[in-house]
């Protein structure tokens, strides 16, 4: 079995399952294309408010998609045995990880385009002034939130809770992004949140700077590493 192998088949497991679907792509693109579409009609600012929000909205796309997704994927599979008969075949356990984290980013990226097209039919939104720059960032940010996902499976103690877990982070994306509105924040508060890495993909989209956003999603990257390298459990905990 090659690595190319244990991408189709995260895939394939991943579109089979409907509850998975409809969590991590229906909700997710609901939410980043209704809302932004309804500001777009109901607020004076119009356009202007339709894409402050959805530059809001792909931080929370990045944590449903990306960092809820595996995370709720892998703790099914690792009580389920799945990772565990994994780990018998000629597969390494760095191989099991990468396709689940590739399959993981490219869902992700693809809602991100999908909504980004839709917005702009939809909502007016301008496209991105720098394709390329928002290519590279929304891509990073994929990959960094699939990493620490898969990192975060490991304080899941059993599936049935994974999703429940992964809910402060994504009220804290939602938050810092502005993707619940303007709320005000103590300054430090408001820095510390500055560095969650779905906040830097946002801050890279609306003002087109990279370099702070690429050294935070760096950052965030050896962070993930660390963790599972330290705490993946491939397993289920023994009673």
């Amino acid at each position: 079995m090659s690595l190319t192998a244990a991408y189709r088949l995260g895939a394939r497991l991943f579109w089979q399952d409907k509850a998975m679907v409809f969590g991590s792509v229906v909700t997710p693109v609901g939410l980043a294309v209704g809302i932004p579409v309804l500001m777009r009609h109901v607020m004076p600012e119009g356009v202007a408010a339709a894409t402050t929000i959805f530059h809001g909205m792909l931080a929370l796309l990045l944590s449903i998609t990306a960092f809820m997704n595996i995370t709720v994927t892998l703790t099914a599979r690792r009580d389920q045995l799945i990772l565990k008969r994994l780990r018998s075949t000629s597969l390494t356990d760095g191989q099991i990880l990468l396709g689940q984290i590739a399959g993981t980013a490219t869902q992700a990226m693809a809602m991100i385009v999908l909504c980004t097209v839709a917005v702009r039919v939809l909502a007016d939104v301008p496209l991105p002034a720098d394709p390329l720059g928002f290519a590279a960032v929304t891509v990073a940010g994929s990959l960094v939130l699939s990493l620490l996902g898969a990192a975060y499976s490991a304080a899941v103690p059993r599936a049935e809770l994974a999703a429940p877990f992964t809910m402060p982070v994504f009220l804290l994306a939602g938050v810092s992004a502005g993707a619940m509105g303007p709320i005000p924040l103590p300054d430090r508060l408001g820095q510390a949140l500055d560095l969650l890495p779905t906040t830097a993909v946002v801050d890279a989209v609306r003002t087109g700077g990279l370099a702070g956003p690429f050294l935070v999603l760096a950052g965030w990257t050896v962070v993930g590493l660390a963790a599972v390298r330290l705490w993946f459990r491939w397993e289920p905990r023994r009673s």
